[in-house]
């Protein structure tokens, strides 16, 4: 690895005179997969966008260096729309909530590809360095069916630095106080003077090297891990207007969380092996002068390998005969494979500006080989093979009447393997009746298989008995319906100030619902249990530059969630906070050559199980308390580098016990699941970031 990494440093500094144009590719535009937007460069502006049909929030290249942003997981903290935790307390798994659901019903795409599927999704987030992206669009509600149904509370896509940056070079390198160290080094490659092969080259290494307990309950606060990651994406972009993109990604992710000790015979751990391949291949075909009428193919594999590990080490007879359970209940094991494949075949027509149609057929599909176990050893493991797979036909019609007034309407219907044929419409409007003025709607059908044990990968962090059909794949299906208004104030024509209120409604027509009690975890459905399963999201927006360098983002949300479940006392959703509030200040010197950001966030309280309340005298009235959370940072910009420094979590608040029953490992009362807030305390960082431009 040591020598891969620095034949890949050489060859980035070898390209440092190679000429670039502009990347005019449509298959990257504003839809990735078709041939008809250009990519624009430059800085762009943080904040909800104006042109976009549906409600979107956009996080540019600027946005994700306002924060340590050494992953994905670590670039939402300036939003309230997106809500970050822990999945538990010991593996370092992190988990979005969008709308006030789980990030599982949140569709996250790779420039319009789905990724994050089944069992990469619960450390996803931690596998895409914040510096290789360029961008990050959120939108709420459904979206465009092109890329199937699955986004059932909204989308996250992800834009990547393209093969046409004016970047031959860019190098990251940040370390914290707790020893987590991270390094991503990118270089953009032009192959010939008219750029019709460009590539762009991707290294990733992150780590720590020490263990923290800053709450000193015995376990490490973030596990010691070490991931590897590279990538190579390619661009053809032929005279006659074809153009291919095509890349691979590979990584591998090694963690291993629990008690701070490695000797004694009271110890838990969680040993994790993850390791992914992916690659896609883009190509668009115009079949006139105009391009007024495209073809494109997209196409996407990838393999996940994950073995984990789980429970008590040690004298087990020990404990056996203090009363505790016996083996077999205190050490899980799930190992899985995950291979999947999409792949999306279009046609699209626009005869005019007013009107656009694409056509299309999809077909996605998973592979799962899983084992799930207990005892001690593997060998106990059950495994099962599961082939879920979804064949869509869509079309979709977007009508303009000039920047005044948008729909786009959406029809798809899909047969699903394990849940026969479903019909999923969608429906997209915007009304600009001013320049001041933006009002949107949309709503539409959202379907998914579940996958529950990884969608909830915090229970094997529990001595808990799961009950249930914990190991199946139903189709969870639901309805989400919102609208958005959005007031530009006239006090500039950047279209930096505005005020936007947005309220969605998502309700569930089937759902696999995860009940915790004392003594087990329990799965079942929500048509075999009755009841409800909705949320009601509302989110108030201002944003404003003040004066000159100075912008201030203020934000606030409010989530009414409800959940019927057979053990909990009252039909409140465990778990999910109920508002939160976040303001932004920046103030950026003459010339960007000074910049100052600061983020302080208001967490509010979350229902938590009902088996927690009374535990150590907290959560008397059912409810965590309301936290505060503080961020800085400092860059100093240079000719060609920038430095930077900074700290999270100022305030120093952590959840207190975050682990229940810590003290007694093998008991069935032990839980490192039931994570509401922040798990470490302030953290201090600095970093460089170097960047050598084209020569002209």
């Amino acid at each position: 690895m040591k020598k891969v990494l620095i034949i890949f440093v050489l060859s980035c500094v070898s390209a440092y005179s190679v000429a670039q144009t502009p990347d005019t590719s449509g298959i990257y535009g504003e839809r990735k997969d078709t041939l008809k937007a250009t990519v624009f460069t430059g800085r762009r502006n943080d904040g909800i966008s104006k042109v976009k049909p549906i409600r979107t929030e956009v996080i540019s290249a600027s946005g994700l260096c306002k924060m340590a942003c050494c992953n994905l997981a670590e670039s939402f903290e300036n939003s309230a729309s997106v809500t970050v935790g822990y999945s538990d307390a010991v593996t370092g798994a992190r988990q979005i909530r969008l709308l006030g659901q789980s990030g599982i019903y949140t569709q996250m795409l790779d420039e319009n590809r789905p990724v994050m599927r089944g069992i990469s999704a619960p450390f996803g987030l931690n596998y895409i360095p914040g510096q290789w992206l360029e961008s990050i669009q959120i939108a709420k509600g459904v979206t465009s069916v092109i890329n199937g149904v699955e986004s059932m509370t909204g989308q996250i896509n992800m834009e990547h630095r393209k093969p046409t940056d004016e970047t031959p070079l860019y190098v990251q390198a940040s370390v914290m106080n707790d020893t987590k160290c991270d390094l991503n080094v990118i270089s953009a490659l032009q192959l010939d003077e008219l750029a019709t092969w460009s590539t762009v080259l991707f290294g990733h290494v992150d780590g720590n090297f020490k263990s923290m307990d800053m709450n000193g309950d015995g376990f490490m606060d973030d596990p010691r891990q070490l991931q590897f990651s590279l990538g190579n994406r390619w661009l053809y972009f032929g005279q006659d207007g074809v153009q291919v993109r095509f890349g691979v990604r590979a990584l591998q992710d090694r963690r291993t969380g629990g008690t701070m000790s490695e000797t004694s015979p009271n110890t838990w751990r969680a040993d994790i092996l993850n390791r992914n391949v992916n690659g896609y291949v883009k190509v668009g075909i115009p079949l006139n002068e105009t391009n007024s009428q495209n073809i494109a193919l997209v196409a996407d594999y990838s393999y996940q390998n994950s073995q984990s590990d789980y429970g008590g080490r040690g004298n087990y007879d020990a404990y056996i005969t203090n009363g505790f359970l016996t083996v077999p209940a205190i050490r899980r094991y799930y190992n899985a494979g995950q291979h999947s494949v999409f792949a999306n075949l279009l046609y699209q027509n626009q005869e005019n500006e007013s009107h656009h149609f694409t056509l299309g057929i999809s077909e996605m599909l998973d592979i799962y080989d899983e084992s799930f176990g207990l005892g001690t050893a593997p060998a106990s493991a059950r495994p099962a093979v599961t082939r879920l797979s979804d064949t869509g036909i869509f079309g979709e019609y977007t009508f303009h009447s000039g920047e005044v007034f948008s729909a786009i309407v959406g029809l798809r219907g899909d047969l699903y393997n394990r849940g026969g044929f479903r019909f999923s419409p969608r429906l997209t409007l915007k009304y600009a009746p001013s320049e001041q003025w933006v009002l949107r709607a949309n709503g539409g059908r959202g379907i998914r298989y579940s996958t529950p044990l990884v969608d909830n990968i915090g229970v094997l962090s529990t001595n808990k008995v799961l009950n249930g059909a914990y190991l199946s794949h139903p189709l969870e299906d639901s309805w989400t319906y919102g609208a958005n208004v959005t007031w530009y104030l006239p006090f500039d024509d950047s279209g930096k100030t505005y005020i936007s209120l947005d309220w969605f409604n998502t309700n569930f027509t089937e759902q696999m619902l995860v009940d915790y009690k004392s003594d087990g975890i329990d799965f079942y459905t929500l048509s075999e249990n009755g009841g409800l399963s909705r949320t009601s999201n509302f989110q108030l927006d201002f944003s404003s530059e003040l004066f000159k360098g100075f912008t201030a983002t203020l934000t606030g949300r409010f989530t009414d969630a409800r959940q019927t479940l057979r053990s909990q006392s009252d039909d409140v959703k465990p778990m999910t906070s109920r508002y939160k509030g976040v303001l932004n200040l920046q103030y950026a010197t003459h010339l960007n050559k000074w910049i100052f950001d600061f983020t302080a966030s208001v967490n509010g309280p979350c229902r938590v199980w009902d088996f927690m309340r009374g535990y150590k005298g907290m959560y008397k009235d059912g409810f965590s308390p309301v936290y505060p959370l503080l961020y800085a940072q400092v860059t100093k910009r240079f000719k060609g580098f920038d430095i930077y420094a900074g700290g999270e979590n100022l305030t120093n608040y952590t959840q207190p016990d975050p682990i229940i029953n810590p003290e007694n490992i093998l008991s069935e009362g032990f839980d490192a699941s039931c994570v509401w807030g922040p798990l470490m305390g302030i953290r201090i960082y600095a970093g460089v970031r170097v960047t050598l431009w084209k020569k002209q």
